[in-house]
């Protein structure tokens, strides 16, 4: 098969590009910046310079590959740190769901793509009442913190295009917090004790190891299905329980908890509304529709296992 991976560079085109190789597929993969070709190309693909604000760029990129399936993998989440003005630290990936989906989805009409296949995000994105954990019929949030609302509405615009879309079978894949390989530094943040449980870090969080993420767009990119599936661990923890055991297994001091009102002045509503108020998400369709199930047994596992790989990682960097 055919597939052309947009965004082929990043944390999650890293896991997945090596995998579709070696399944057999003839790859094309996208990246923003040409140096970051040469790593595509080191993975076994094809590797092309594609803008994905930019709809010409996206139309002749995905003209010259004609794949059969394309997938959406396009985020501009490097270096993320500062949430307090959350919508304004989103706001690159918010336009890539919105604009850059569009893109994609005019180009791969034109180009005759048979499927797309596309990342989006589960978790503080639930509706904050009733059930702790949802499933993919369960509404978004119909009112998010001000600050969220942004982003919010950028992923809700790129699943219902991607869900309605004429001509192509869509599929999206709800991911959670990413950890593992490239994920966001939750690791750095907690041994520097700048993640701190806030109130009382009753809020669910979902998470999803980046090979995990990467296993499951493979098995949809093949399978028949349509529609939402949210690819998650089986449990979603409090805040107040899932950070101390990571600040545990990276050999930190236990974290600080910080009042909600101490919380709000420091990191803005949108981290309060997550350590407090989120939901977390079920995986219970994608275990029975895709065949799809986490690498570790639980977080805990995986927390544990990425603790003492980031740490041998650095052991072997060290002079």
């Amino acid at each position: 098969m055919r597939v052309f991976v947009a965004g082929g560079s990043g944390v999650i085109g890293r896991q997945l590009v090596p995998m579709l190789v070696a399944q057999g597929h003839e790859v094309v993969a996208s990246a923003r910046l040409s140096a970051r070709l040469g790593e595509i190309r080191a993975m076994g693909a094809e590797a092309v310079v594609m803008d994905g604000l930019d709809a010409s760029s996206v139309r002749d990129a995905l003209s010259a590959a004609r794949p059969e399936v394309l997938v959406h993998q396009m985020t501009a989440l490097a270096g993320l740190s500062n949430l307090r003005r959350f919508d304004r630290a989103f706001a690159a990936t918010n336009r890539l769901r919105t604009e850059g989906t569009r893109n994609l989805l005019q180009a791969a009409a034109a180009a005759g793509v048979r499927r797309l296949v596309a990342q989006s995000f589960t978790g503080w994105t639930n509706d904050r009442g009733g059930s702790p954990v949802k499933d993919e019929t369960c509404p978004l949030d119909a009112q998010p913190p001000r600050s969220m609302r942004q982003s919010l509405d950028a992923i809700a615009q790129l699943e219902e295009m991607v869900s309605v879309a004429a001509g192509v079978e869509g599929v999206v894949l709800r991911y959670g917090h990413l950890y593992g390989p490239g994920a966001p530094a939750f690791l750095d943040a907690v041994r520097r004790r700048k993640l701190p449980v806030v109130g009382d870090g009753a809020g669910r969080w979902s998470f999803t190891h980046v090979v995990d993420a990467a296993r499951a767009t493979v098995l949809a990119i093949c399978h028949a299905g349509t529609g939402l599936y949210n690819i998650v661990d089986d449990d979603s923890p409090p805040a107040a329980e899932w950070i101390p055991f990571l600040a545990e297994v990276a050999g930190a001091k236990p974290p600080m908890h910080v009042p909600v009102w101490v919380g709000k002045l420091a990191a803005g509503e949108a981290v309060v509304s997550m350590m407090t108020r989120a939901c977390g998400s079920s995986n219970a369709k994608a275990r029975a529709q895709l065949g799809w199930a986490p690498g570790h047994a639980t977080w805990r596992d995986g927390f544990r296992a990425w603790a003492s790989e980031e740490r041998a990682s650095k052991d072997n960097e060290a002079p």
